[in-house]
């Protein structure tokens, strides 16, 4: 007699039928990612686990517990390393250059150590974290030990999924054979590899929104702010309504800010990487840059408390942005 496959159970509890199907459990999710991120499921099995969970959506259970599964499957390879600041980054840019870059550098340049980690070139047409960082002329962490050195040296360091959980990476590059952003996506986020005390993700779709807040409760995040941001990225489009949702210390708070501009700005014909450095150091001013970079500061201050309204937050970030160091791009 023919003995089933393990994983099959996985795959059977949400491809069951419109009636027989029903979501994971935490810990049926705990327990199917640790079999993905092991290597013990079949690509069949694994294709179909991801596109029934697409088009399903996760939700919080879910994104917590594969999560969950993951830092504990990465747990003997990450080192006791400090950081402030966890920031995820994972959508990439099209409409509008990544301002938000400059933001967390700012950050770090007022004694913030940020770690930002993310997937890069699984959509056409997008620019994403790496690339530009290597266009500024920052290296990016290829092991723990270069994110330790450069946490140390500059403040901020960035890996990319390739280097923190090649597992999870091979899955993001299933993105152009599944024709669909897998959930691994979603739950990247939620990460927090080196358990910073503050959280940030950026999503593109409303309906995250609230399941990536309850993860964050399940998963016991402390400061954990979510930000509908420009492209899906954790950064402020000045031109409309900021909406967050934040889990702070176990309270969910659903939030919104109005834009910082009464007038949209024209998307630009092209993205030229040279104005980040140009406006970081001065020589060349852009407004809707720089209302991106201000909302994403200012967002960033409600998220570690330095303030409440709008108008404190605001007032932090301009603080911030004035005490950046401009040399350190030239």
């Amino acid at each position: 007699m023919t003995i089933e496959h393990p994983f099959a159970q996985y795959v059977r509890i949400l491809g069951k039928g419109r009636k027989g199907s029903r979501s994971l459990t935490f810990d049926e999710a705990f327990s199917a990612m640790t079999h993905i991120l092991k290597g013990e499921t079949e690509d069949v099995q694994l294709g179909a686990f991801m596109m029934l969970l697409r088009v399903k959506e996760e939700n919080a259970a879910e994104l917590s517990g594969f999560a969950q599964a993951t830092k504990s499957f990465l747990d003997n390879r990450i080192p006791d390393i400090h950081a402030d600041l966890d920031w995820s980054s994972y959508a990439g840019k099209r409409r509008q250059l990544p301002w938000y870059i400059l933001a967390a550098l700012t950050l770090a340049d007022n004694g913030i150590r940020v770690f930002m980690h993310g997937a890069d070139g699984h959509t056409a047409g997008r620019i994403y974290t790496r690339q530009v960082l290597e266009f500024l002329g920052m290296p990016t962490a290829k092991n723990w030990s270069e994110v330790e050195s450069q946490l140390n040296s500059s403040q901020f360091s960035f890996m990319s999924m390739e280097d923190l959980c090649p597992e999870l990476q091979s899955i993001i590059d299933l993105r152009n054979i599944f024709g669909l952003r897998s959930p691994v996506h979603s739950f990247s986020r939620l990460l927090n590899p080196l358990n910073c005390p503050y959280v940030s993700q950026g999503i593109f779709h409303p309906g995250y929104g609230p399941s990536h807040q309850q993860s964050a409760e399940l998963l016991n995040y402390q400061r954990l702010s979510i930000l509908k941001g420009e492209g899906g990225e954790c950064e402020v489009n000045p031109d409309s309504t900021i909406k967050m949702h934040h889990c702070f210390n176990n309270e969910l708070i659903d939030e919104e800010w109005p834009a910082l501009f009464d007038k949209r700005h024209v998307k630009p014909e092209s993205l030229d990487l040279q104005l980040l450095k140009d406006v970081w150091i001065g020589s060349k001013e852009d407004e809707y840059g720089e209302g991106a970079i201000l909302g994403t500061l200012a967002y960033i201050a409600r998220l570690m408390n330095k303030g409440c309204s709008q108008a404190e937050c605001l007032d932090v970030a301009r603080t911030w942005w004035d005490q950046r160091n401009k040399n350190r791009l030239s």
